[in-house]
């Protein structure tokens, strides 16, 4: 069996572009997309994210030409799903209950990012698609005889620790921690560790692709720009051998045998893609006089569910900024919300809750679950100079979604779960003094 050839990331810039790419000249047919003879003797074959007739703004769909078609493998097979589970659950348990876990340990033994993924909790039903599935993966190991699809959901990976190179039948996707990456559904991949022990975050959205927010009032200009989201160019592997082919399906795992590197797409062109993006090109809006506007400003990118504005998840960051609001509480406030929030911390601290909260850790505040800044963040709020602050050491992030939070059986019963999480705020004091 032959190894893998590393292939350097290279990319185009763009969100939602119709991109061309070939790995070799002339690879591309010009004209159509599906002529009787194609160059190098390649095989067509159209990918799409979206039905077919879906307003053209909102169509997703790439065409491929390969070494061989996608239909060319063996028999599939349920095998075992590991500790990833898919909503509706028939386990688990759904709480108003705060949660938060310390960050999981790395496994000692191979562990590469499939086997790695642990299922905290979800919402929705996949077969319906909608909802989403909330996973922090724990890996050690390369994938290089097994690749993989998610015909369920697109996948939103956020690394915490060491890189994950995404080997994409598109190109090449590397993202490291404060970076972001987005597979496709549908789109088949191996995932290498140039780090080694690797940890993060992953969404799997079951609901419509990820997009842009509107921006609104905001503007043309702000929030996440489109040329910073970055796709690959056309790479491919020209590899032979006994490979294992997995797909998750209708919530559980299946594998079949491949002889063939299945990242084999020689040029493409389209407007689906897998795709990057820098946390730190995000453009922060603030309050410059007093107050804050809400969360929603922070929001990178959005899958739309139903009436504008109501998101089946929402991704959503809290990076590096300047406060310079006066006469105001600078952390959040306390808040009871619609939307249901997982929260995960890549690195620094986060304001509300400088302890408790580590990189590599989670919280969750179901919908209408009081939250907000505990004792120690209270204190220290209400005490301090206000005069500009920079929050510098510090990304963390949220899914937020529309639909209430199962946790699975894992997510609820954690060796990493913090039971005593709510303590934080039972030292706030009633202050109440009957004068203004």
């Amino acid at each position: 069996m032959n190894t893998p050839t590393t292939i350097k990331p290279e990319y185009q810039s763009g969100f939602g572009n119709e991109f061309a790419t070939e790995a070799l000249p002339g690879a591309l047919p010009e004209g159509q997309n599906s002529p009787q003879n194609t160059s190098y003797g390649l095989y067509v074959e159209l990918i799409s994210g979206t039905a077919f007739t879906q307003p053209r703004n909102d169509n997703l769909r790439s065409w491929m030409y390969r070494l061989r078609p996608s239909v060319q493998h063996g028999k599939f097979r349920p095998i075992d799903s590991g500790m990833w589970r898919t909503p509706t659950f028939d386990e688990g348990v759904l709480t108003p209950q705060q949660m938060r876990w310390d960050p999981p340990h790395i496994p000692e033994n191979k562990t590469d990012l499939i086997a790695g993924m642990q299922t905290i909790g979800g919402n929705g039903d996949v077969n319906s698609q909608i909802g989403i599935g909330i996973n922090i993966y724990c890996a050690n190991t390369s994938m290089l005889d097994r690749y993989f699809y998610n015909a369920d959901g697109e996948m939103l990976l956020v690394p915490q620790q060491g890189r994950v190179r995404l080997m994409t039948e598109m190109g090449v996707v590397e993202a490291a921690p404060n970076e972001i990456a987005v597979i496709p559904r549908g789109v088949k991949f191996r995932a290498e560790l140039p780090d080694g022990p690797s940890r993060g975050y992953v969404c799997e959205n079951y609901g419509a692709p990820l997009r842009l927010p509107d921006l609104g009032p905001i503007g043309s200009n702000g929030l996440a720009n489109a040329r910073d989201f970055l796709s690959p160019v056309a790479a491919f592997e020209d590899r032979e051998g006994n490979f294992q082919l997995i797909a998750k399906f209708g919530g559980r795992l299946w594998a079949c045998d491949i002889g063939h590197s299945p990242l084999d797409t020689v040029a493409w062109h389209g407007t689906l893609s897998p795709y990057k993006y820098d946390l730190s090109n995000f453009m922060v809006i603030g309050s410059v006089s007093f107050d804050h506007p809400d969360p929603s400003i922070f929001t990178v990118l959005t899958s739309p569910s139903g009436p504008a504005g109501l998101a089946n998840i929402d991704f959503v960051i809290f990076p590096p900024r300047w406060i310079v609001a006066e006469n105001t509480f600078r952390p959040p406030w306390y808040h009871r919300n619609f939307m249901s929030e997982f929260m995960g911390l890549v690195h620094g601290r986060y304001d509300a809750k400088e302890e408790g909260f580590m990189p590599g850790g989670a919280s969750l505040h179901n919908m209408h679950s009081g939250h907000g800044p505990d004792l120690v963040a209270y204190e220290k709020a209400t005490k301090s100079d206000l005069k500009p602050t920079h929050l510098n050491d510090t990304m963390a992030f949220m899914f937020e979604t529309r639909y209430p939070i199962k946790l699975t059986n894992w997510g609820a019963n954690s060796p990493y779960i913090q039971s005593n999480y709510h303590d934080c705020w039972q030292g706030l004091e009633k202050n109440f003094t009957g004068k203004k």
